[in-house]
């Protein structure tokens, strides 16, 4: 069995040079699948896992996310960052909190983002936003195992579209101490490449989101991580989707033409 241990020390040597995919999990099945296919880390995706219990995102609180993110952490041996969200509290001691509570649930990275959840004010201000950060990587810090840090700045993910206040936010959280910068939704490489010259610490880009480049674009740019967020599970469904479009509308079903097998999700389900 693989320790939480070397899971974090490995996780923390994937931000250390080159490029990975992190796959994002909504359960422990789906986290079983991913591993069969060469998975290398995972992470939970907030929105997956809330559409999962027929919730909207951002609709679970911390105790919820994190016993998916225990299940998902003991499906297989891969380390697994959590979508910790804001840290589920507008104080800088509850992002402190939910980092703690992550590791306690076997993960070893996560990822704290500047959105309040309010329509009305999407965004903290910098000065509080960048104290969670900093207590969130203060908690990460006093962990015995290593504990992947990422700051989200969420403006264009919630449609501000402001590239440079985003910016301004990453280089705050880079100054706090964050490990890894994430800002959701860049969606061209001119965006990318910004965001790039301007930090110093690796980021993350999220794909599979209708842009225009592929893996190896983003390995050539410096990228250092690549994640997927709630598409995956958006795939899954979409298949959901067709087959009920076809089996309520024509009556037929060739949608199940391309299922996989019983035997093989058995399969895929007995691995550990």
């Amino acid at each position: 069995m693989t320790s939480q241990t070397q899971k974090a020390e490995a996780f923390a040597d994937l931000h250390r040079s080159g490029t990975f995919v992190l796959l994002n999990a909504w359960d422990a099945g789906s986290a079983k699948m991913m591993a069969r296919h060469g998975a290398v880390a995972l992470g939970t995706t907030s929105a997956g896992v809330a559409w999962m219990g027929g919730m909207r995102d951002g609709a679970l609180d911390r105790e919820a996310v994190l016993a998916n993110a225990k299940a998902i952490a003991t499906a297989t041996s891969l380390p697994v960052t959590v979508d910790l969200m804001d840290g589920f509290g507008p104080s800088p001691d509850d992002a402190a909190a939910a980092v703690r509570a992550a590791h306690e649930a076997g993960c070893v990275g996560g990822s704290i983002e500047d959105t309040t959840g309010d329509p009305d004010k999407p965004l903290y201000d910098l000065g509080l936003a960048a104290e969670k950060v900093a207590a969130a990587v203060e908690a990460a810090r006093g962990l015995p195992n290593p504990f992947v840090l990422c700051a989200r700045a969420d403006a264009l993910f919630a449609g501000i579209d402001d590239l440079d206040d985003v910016i301004a936010r990453l280089r705050r959280f880079e100054q706090e101490g964050a490990d890894l910068l994430y800002a959701p939704k860049l969606r061209t490489t001119d965006q990318i490449g910004r965001v790039l010259d301007a930090v110093g610490k690796p980021i993350n880009v999220l794909c599979g989101i209708g842009q225009q480049f592929d893996i190896e674009d983003m390995r050539s740019m410096g990228v250092r991580r690549i994640s997927l967020g709630s598409s995956l599970f958006g795939a899954a469904m979409g298949s959901v989707d067709r087959a009920m479009r076809e089996l309520l509308g024509s009556g037929t079903f060739e949608w199940s033409l391309g299922n996989l097998p019983y035997a093989r999700l058995q399969d895929v389900m007995n691995d550990t």
